[in-house]
């Protein structure tokens, strides 16, 4: 029956119940596995899940190289939890909060034998859901009546982690007229996924000519610094200098991506600036998180540019990255604009380690 859900929304529905600490099932043809997001663990969950088996942490490799523990799946650490472990031992081991303050963490036991498929599966679903990296899972043999007896989402990852790494289908919602201070023609189109995720926005100023490269910027959404006026980034000058060319060529396309924190979520930038003022730069932050550098899609803005019908831009940017991204999805750019603006003493350092670690063209 059609009433059934379809693999796109069980997975939506399982990053929700992760977002809201409900445990989820993950079924995989190597085994079965109860799993449950780190963050926001509560003791009770953690002592029924433990009951019903060996808990295991998983993190990435990333945050598995800041603790010193091996990864030896490669892209992921399965750390044994300890007999008495709580929730402050887990959240510990995920955050890297108060690395600097209690740094002795281990020593730490990680499995080598047996699949991690359930263990990346979730890993992924965490991230997804802009949670930390990391998972409490225990291997269980009798999933499916788990998750009857218990109202639990159970999500088929052979199927479910393929579509994962597909990009979700964008679909113009509405579109209307927007009068804007850098131009009173201004349109605004919501742009909504398939997969439940974020809604994305492109910005229309006048009527670009399709026939012809259009002036285009993939902005990805800041809210500190577009809405607050922060001085840690460029990224509020950088949106408004991008929309005030454009008004003044009369014609342009500025995609407002919902990929907050170079794209792992609110709350993961807001512990990353805090890792900063600990004295780590943005890459080493996002790390220490168990992020990798940069975490955005930018084939989100590709999808856009083609459901919008552009086929080459003029990109205002200074991150080479995406141009290459652009290029590879057939969005043809026939000239980088530079968008040189936003540089202050609270920065300076900030924009240095984009420009040595992510290549910008500062």
């Amino acid at each position: 029956m059609s009433l059934a859900p379809s693999l796109p929304e069980l997975i939506a529905r399982a990053r929700a119940d992760l977002r809201m600490g409900v445990p989820v099932v993950l079924r995989s043809r190597h085994g079965d596995a109860l799993v449950i997001a780190a963050e926001g663990l509560s003791p009770e969950r953690l002592a029924d899940m433990s009951a019903l088996g060996d808990a295991v942490l998983a993190i990435t490799s990333r945050r598995a190289a800041t603790l010193n523990a091996r990864a030896y799946d490669g892209d992921v650490a399965r750390i044994k939890l300890p007999t008495a472990a709580t929730t402050l031992w887990v959240e510990a081991v995920a955050n890297p909060a108060d690395d600097l303050t209690h740094p002795m963490k281990g020593p730490f036991v990680t499995l080598r034998d047996g699949d991690a498929a359930v263990h990346r599966a979730a890993i992924a679903l965490a991230k997804s859901a802009r949670l930390l990296p990391a998972a409490v899972v225990v291997l269980v043999e009798n999933a499916t009546d788990i998750a009857a007896a218990n109202g639990l989402t159970a999500l088929p990852i052979d199927r479910a982690m393929p579509h994962m790494a597909d990009l979700a289908p964008l679909n113009d919602v509405i579109h209307a007229r927007v009068p804007l201070v850098a131009s009173n023609a201004g349109r605004v189109h919501v742009f909504r996924p398939d997969d439940g995720g974020e809604e994305h926005f492109a910005v229309e100023i006048g009527r670009p000519d399709r026939s012809k490269p259009v002036l285009a910027r993939l902005h990805s959404a800041c809210f500190t610094g577009d809405l607050f006026g922060s001085l840690k980034c460029d990224c509020g000058p950088q949106l408004h200098a991008a929309l005030a060319q454009m008004g003044e060529e009369g014609a342009g396309v500025l995609l407002y991506l919902n990929q907050e924190g170079r794209g792992i979520g609110h709350a993961n930038k807001m512990r990353a600036y805090s890792l900063q003022d600990q004295g780590f730069d943005t890459v080493e932050a996002n790390h220490r998180l168990g992020f990798e550098d940069d975490e955005r899609d930018f084939r989100i803005g590709a999808a856009i540019l083609k459901e919008m019908g552009f086929g080459a831009v003029r990109l205002m940017t200074n991150n080479p990255a995406k141009i290459a991204r652009m290029q590879e999805q057939g969005i043809d750019v026939t000239a980088r604009v530079p968008l040189k603006v936003g540089e202050n003493t609270h920065n300076t350092a900030y924009l240095a380690t984009k420009a040595k670690k992510s290549g910008h063209l500062l």
